[in-house]
């Protein structure tokens, strides 16, 4: 007779990204784990999970095919499905802490899951930028996690978020994308090194550059983006003798030829891009166009738009191969520049 409430070891958190098949899945190898669920307990039915945890009939599925698949539960056509062992690898588990979802969040994300293979059960979070909510997943995340893999970018706020960070044992903590220089002890890191990456890749592009009077960085006020990105691009353009300018709002500049500009966000690429198309300059010719960050459609847009951007699929593997070996690194991700017609 099972003598533990399941439902007080599974719970669903409707603020992880990690799907629900998986959070179920997790739960019950942690319950295993800590001896909440023995050899022979017979879990619920398929339909009655489902009930329970408000979740589809499909999820309730999936999770436990993914047990069975682990040889961790079984099943007996008529009496259901139960803890089939209790010996198991335990998969390194993981509170991997995303500042947003975008394209390239994507590639770091796929590539980093795909390295770990099952060698890792994993919490995944977005906190959207917002200082608040990063601290409150955090703070309502203490239980026993193998590592935090946290990527800290802010909007504001972003002052106080070592404070958050140091209480985590450095042993267990993984910086992703930035350095916090008030992080403190050996952790480790796979980060880009923003200032001499925007330098060195524009350096590259001295040739296509050269045939613009200005170069543009379209930097908003409002951005996680960090200012050593505008420290960079302004200690390139002052090295080389460009002209240069920052504009922190697109929808109030006016295209003109002989300029160059570089955009970080996807947003104020689309405004930017309007607004040449509404003009007879030609892109490449008239005006150049540098994006920050690759995604596959800007190899398409506008015949190929030129892109400086971090490898993203290197840093997923490379954050992954760390867990892994137990290593405190910290390694800087090389930047890549893809030269298109958009310069």
């Amino acid at each position: 007779m099972n003598s533990t409430n399941i439902y007080s070891i599974i719970r669903i958190d409707i603020q992880s990204v990690t799907p629900k098949y998986l959070q179920i899945s997790n739960a019950i190898l942690q319950g295993i784990e800590n001896g909440s669920l023995g050899k022979d307990y017979l879990l619920p039915s398929i339909n009655d999970l489902s009930y329970e945890l408000e979740i589809s009939r499909d999820a309730a599925e999936r999770a436990y095919r993914n047990l069975k698949q682990m040889g961790v539960v079984g099943s007996v056509p008529g009496k259901g499905y139960f803890i089939a062992t209790t010996e198991f690898i335990q998969p390194v588990k993981i509170f991997l802490l995303f500042n947003k979802l975008s394209t390239h969040k994507k590639i770091i994300y796929d590539s980093f899951v795909k390295t770990l293979g099952d060698n890792a059960a994993i919490d995944f979070y977005i906190y959207n930028n917002n200082f608040l909510l990063f601290k409150k997943l955090l703070g309502q995340n203490r239980q026993t996690y193998s590592y935090y893999v946290i990527v800290p970018h802010f909007l504001e706020g972003g002052e106080n978020a070592a404070d958050i960070i140091n209480a985590i044992p450095k042993e267990k903590l993984l910086l992703m994308s930035k350095l916090l220089p008030d992080v403190t002890g050996k952790y480790a890191s796979v980060y880009e090194d923003f200032e001499k990456d925007i330098s060195s890749s524009l350096e590259q592009l001295i040739p296509r550059l050269s045939k613009y009077d200005t170069i543009k960085i379209i930097f908003p006020n409002y951005t996680y983006h960090p200012v050593e990105i505008l420290q960079g691009f302004i200690s390139f353009c002052q090295h080389y003798a460009f002209n240069y300018a920052v504009v922190d709002s697109i929808e109030a500049e006016q295209i003109q030829a002989g300029t160059a500009y570089v955009s970080l966000m996807e947003d104020d690429l689309v405004i930017l891009i309007e607004k040449i198309l509404n003009t007879n300059l030609t892109v490449g010719k008239d005006v150049g166009v540098i994006s920050y960050n690759e995604t596959p459609l800007k190899r398409i847009i506008l015949n190929g738009i030129t892109t400086i951007s971090s490898n993203f699929e290197m840093m997923g593997v490379k954050a992954a191969e760390m867990i892994l070996e137990k290593s405190t690194e910290k390694v800087a991700i090389p930047f890549i520049v893809n030269l298109r017609n958009s310069l």
